[in-house]
């Protein structure tokens, strides 16, 4: 039986406080991947591998894994991590997975995140750098994003400002 004599892969493969954030990226990364696997699996009825059984009309839904798409990345509070999400092929509808839905790139708590940061006074310059600090290297941030995120906060701002208040009774 071989022993490893290596320190260096002792190292890496430990878990401790300098790459724990690291670690957790990577667990979560890993857990995200495994749930849009599971996913597909569940829509089309069988194993990832495995054929379809005799045809009746009760099957589930036709169709075939195609490989993955493109890496792409999605920012959680806890960081920015890198999917790919599994695709499926020969279907008469268009498969959509409710883990990661299509063009989404943050969940919800990053997207109130970015409001509350404006209100209490980051400027538009200093959104990025934030940003990058706080969700990692690989946030899809980019300054046109950010410039619609202001344009829709200045939206609902004017229909806050503008809306009837004859109705409420004011003390």
């Amino acid at each position: 039986m071989k022993q490893r004599t290596s320190t260096a892969a002792m190292e890496s493969s430990a878990v401790c406080y300098a790459t724990l954030e690291q670690w957790a990226r990577g667990q979560i990364q890993a857990q995200l991947q495994h749930l849009l696997e599971e996913e597909v699996t569940t829509f089309l009825g069988r194993a990832r591998h495995e054929r379809r059984g005799a045809v009746s009309p009760i099957d589930p839904p036709t169709g075939s894994r195609n490989g993955y798409g493109k890496p792409r990345a999605f920012s959680m509070m806890s960081g920015t991590v890198t999917v790919r999400r599994p695709r499926v092929r020969d279907l008469t509808a268009r498969f959509e997975s409710t883990v990661l839905p299509l063009f989404t790139r943050r969940t919800q708590e990053v997207g109130t995140l970015l409001p509350e940061l404006y209100l209490h006074g980051l400027s538009a310059g200093d959104f990025e750098l934030a940003l990058r600090g706080l969700l990692g290297e690989g946030a899809p941030l980019s300054a046109s994003s950010l410039q619609r995120l202001k344009a829709r906060f200045e939206l609902e701002y004017e229909t806050w400002a503008k809306r009837d208040l004859s109705d409420l009774q004011i003390v």
